[in-house]
């Protein structure tokens, strides 16, 4: 009778549970592998988009908390599993985000989950923070995955000509419905529609003669740095277009992942969004 193969054996797999804070605009959430080569070892060497290093950033919220975990559990595989993500550029800040780290074929099963936060908090300091780590089931993946969360937001946005403090706070307590088309910066992963999100503005506060921050809460799957500058026209309305001058985002922060949404009530909706006599 021939051995059992290692390949052949059950995986054995532990589950974390916890959130993340991002603090710094150059990590990703997962692995940003080189869209030319793919990470595959023999063809990273010889591409000149990643230069042989296989991936488009140093790092990941995946690898810095999986490289502790990996080592503490002592094993190299794991799955991570995000509420959500925030693109690389954007930060994550409030109670952060929620999250599960599959771990695979852990060596060791007796960790003190204390001291793996407090060792990636001490290794990412200024960069990345984990908090609430613990021991969760399977299932918890699916109701990550699966349950959709509105989410407030913190916009620095840039007026290409001054405008009236009475203009800009005119939005304050205002929710729309907005008409989406599908942005060029995500066209070539996501399908081109038109989708329906609704956002609220909360506050706006001046920055400086051209910047103004925005707080806004939207729905989830909301393109929220074109519900500020339109694109065009692509969405509607947009920040540009409520207050008449051309608008950008500068920069852009997860304040906090809400509650599981019920969607706007229909008294809340604007009476005429664009497209509704479509």
């Amino acid at each position: 009778m021939q051995p059992e193969r290692a390949d052949d054996r059950p995986q054995v797999k532990l589950f974390l549970e916890g959130r993340y804070r991002k603090l710094v605009r150059d990590l990703p959430q997962t692995v940003f592998f080189c869209p030319e080569c793919k990470g595959h070892p023999r063809r990273r060497r010889k591409c000149p988009r990643c230069e042989g290093w296989g991936k488009l950033t140093k790092d990941s919220v995946q690898e810095l908390v999986g490289w502790v975990v990996g080592g503490m559990f002592r094993t190299r595989k794991n799955k991570f599993h995000g509420a959500g993500r925030e693109d690389v550029d954007v930060r994550m800040l409030g109670a952060g985000r929620p999250f599960v780290m599959e771990v695979i074929n852990p060596k060791v099963l007796d960790v003190d989950l204390a001291a793996v936060e407090a060792e990636i908090n001490r290794r990412n300091e200024g960069r990345l923070e984990v908090h609430g780590l613990h021991h969760a089931d399977k299932s918890r993946v699916r109701v990550l995955k699966e349950t959709p969360h509105s989410k407030e937001y913190g916009a620095l946005v840039k007026v290409a000509q001054p405008i009236e403090a009475q203009t800009a706070q005119a939005i304050v307590g205002t929710r729309h419905v907005l008409i989406q088309q599908t942005p060029e910066r995500v066209a070539h992963r996501r399908a081109d529609k038109a989708r329906e999100r609704w956002v609220e503005f909360v506050s706006v506060e001046q920055r400086a003669e051209d910047e103004w921050y925005v707080t806004m809460r939207t729905e989830h799957g909301t393109y929220v740095k074109e519900a500020v500058n339109g694109e065009g026209g692509m969405t509607r309305p947009s920040v540009t277009e409520l207050w008449g001058v051309p608008c950008q985002c500068a920069a852009l922060d997860v304040l906090e992942i809400l509650d599981a949404e019920e969607g706007p009530s229909e008294t809340t909706r604007t009476e005429d969004p664009f497209g509704s006599g479509l």
